[in-house]
């Protein structure tokens, strides 16, 4: 089956991201995207973001323009919100049967992954969850290596 790469990006930064790696694997690209609008005030939205996670607050998508049901392989983007993945990347994650699936996450982040890795782990119960790429940014600057990025692309099978 073909992959498919599904990605949440607040900033655009993930969204950058998902596009290279969906341009390289020749793989569907999908956005996840919320109902609810964020504010644009990092300081406002970082308290948001915090309350959010903490209290396990999953928000409304739109529906996507893909089943993820019909990927065995999928490419999932998230950025790091208060030291683990989007809320609306655990809306998504709630809607999808993971047993049988190979799932590839990235999270791109400001300085600290933080749990992302474990969590997403224990979320998609039943697939085979690779290793996560840490992807930094300062800001709109990538600062990770475009080499550790097409090296952890050339591994996705």
């Amino acid at each position: 089956m073909k992959k498919l790469v599904i990605y949440y990006s607040f900033g655009g930064n993930t969204r950058t991201v998902a596009r290279k790696i969906a341009r390289a694997l020749d793989a569907d690209l999908a956005e996840i995207r919320t109902v609810k609008v964020y504010p644009d005030d990092y300081d406002v939205l970082v308290g948001l973001g915090k309350r959010e996670v903490e209290s396990g607050y999953v928000p409304q998508l739109y529906p996507l323009p893909v089943n993820a049901q019909e990927y065995d392989t999928v490419i999932l983007g998230t950025p790091v919100w208060w030291y683990t993945y989007a809320p609306a990347v655990k809306s998504f994650m709630k809607s999808v049967d993971w047993k049988g699936k190979t799932v590839y996450p990235f999270a791109t982040n400001g300085g600290w992954l933080g749990h992302t890795p474990s969590d997403l782990r224990k979320a998609m119960r039943g697939a085979a969850v690779q290793p996560a790429l840490n992807i930094k940014f300062e800001d709109k600057k990538l600062v990770t290596p475009e080499s550790a990025i097409d090296e952890w692309i050339k591994g996705i099978k």
